[in-house]
């Protein structure tokens, strides 16, 4: 807060980057378009990074966009745990008080987000499907250079434009592949700032509720560590949609579940996978992990087949950028041939077997 009460709004655009076996693609997705909104603003792009042998990612954040890389690095935080890594987030936003602060909407962001916005008594938006810089008005006052956070909201059903004019940072997660990859720049150069980290028994608090040696060593005290990670397992993703250079869904024209098997054979055909409209998968005909738009998987193919997809608005949204777009319905004043590149009118179940059988011939 500025002296006179009024936030200040001239701080970086920050990203907090989840690691795995190098920066998570969600977290370098959203780098590049915090550089891209830190252009507008003015300010400079930071990138926070917690764990431990963690600071050798610096580089590869900043070819990615960052102009500075925030990095708490010690054992103590190797393995997430909510507690002690929402207390470095916390006290590092306090620290270097950015105006935004985004996150991947992955089951670390969903659960690291709020206890940070709770911590800073600042809002956050949940699910963003795109995030953009604008003014907003009020009866009372004016402001400029918001973070429009924007999402489906209601099931989908409209798309909700949010602000948060009044407190700072501006918080956000973001769903993955809503964003490009950015292009890394091994040219760009960038600041590494180091954030000591000191485990204690107990943190003194002040009157305001923040630690005493708020200049000195971020203090994570014993209490923070409740749990600990005996194993980890992962597993590979059984639908790579977002990977996939070739997409066939299908909608409530596709009409069963047996009718997804002809969807399959095409996209085995050529080499794609499978996805699927929110209907279908409520119908129940499918797998959710197959669902593509904004409240699924956002996509970006070489080619993109929609089969029985009328197109809703909610669907194109995840998947209007594909490179081309064939389109399949028996309604020729379906949405979805306002988007496709190649539309063909006709009962999908007719048409792919054709399509199949002609790919075929030709390899």
């Amino acid at each position: 807060m500025a002296s006179g009460g009024e936030p200040t709004r001239r701080g970086d655009v920050w990203v907090y980057v989840e690691t795995a076996d190098g920066p998570a693609e969600v977290s370098l997705e959203l780098l590049g378009r915090a550089r891209e909104l830190a252009d507008q603003l003015g300010v400079k792009t930071g990138a926070l990074v917690v764990g431990d042998k963690v600071r050798h990612l610096a580089g590869s954040l900043t070819a990615c966009g960052a102009d500075t890389v925030y990095v708490a690095d010690h054992p103590c935080l190797k393995d997430y745990l909510a507690l002690p890594h929402g207390r470095v987030v916390t006290e590092a936003v306090r620290r270097f008080q950015p105006q935004i602060v985004l996150y991947g909407a992955s089951t670390t962001g969903r659960d690291l987000a709020p206890r940070v916005a709770s911590a800073l008594r600042t809002g956050l938006t949940a699910d963003c499907t795109d995030l953009q810089i604008g003014d907003h008005s009020t009866r009372e006052a004016s402001y400029e250079d918001l973070l429009y956070q924007i999402r489906p909201a209601f099931g989908g059903n409209i798309i909700a434009t949010i602000v948060s004019p009044e407190h700072l940072p501006q918080m956000a997660t973001v769903r993955e592949g809503v964003f490009k990859l950015p292009e890394p720049d091994a040219t760009r150069s960038g600041e590494v700032v180091d954030l000591a980290v000191q485990r204690v028994a107990h943190v003194v608090q002040g009157d305001n509720g923040k630690p005493v040696a708020a200049g000195g060593p971020i203090p994570l005290e014993d209490a923070d560590y409740l749990f600990e990670v005996v194993a980890r397992t992962r597993e590979d993703k059984r639908v790579d949609l977002k990977g996939a250079r070739v997409v066939v869904s299908g909608g409530v024209g596709v009409g069963s579940t047996a009718g997804f098997a002809l969807l399959h054979e095409l996209a085995h055909t050529l080499g794609g996978v499978v996805g699927a409209s929110r209907a279908a998968i409520d119908a129940g005909w499918i797998d959710r992990e197959h669902q593509v738009g904004q409240t699924g998987t956002t996509v970006r193919p070489k080619l993109y087949i929609a089969a029985g997809i009328s197109g809703s608005v909610q669907h194109r949204a995840g998947m209007d950028q594909s490179a081309r777009i064939l389109a399949i319905n028996t309604d020729p004043d379906a949405p979805i041939f306002a988007v496709a590149h190649y539309g063909i009118v006709g009962d999908l179940h007719e048409v792919i077997p054709k399509l199949i059988t002609a790919y075929r011939q030709k390899v």
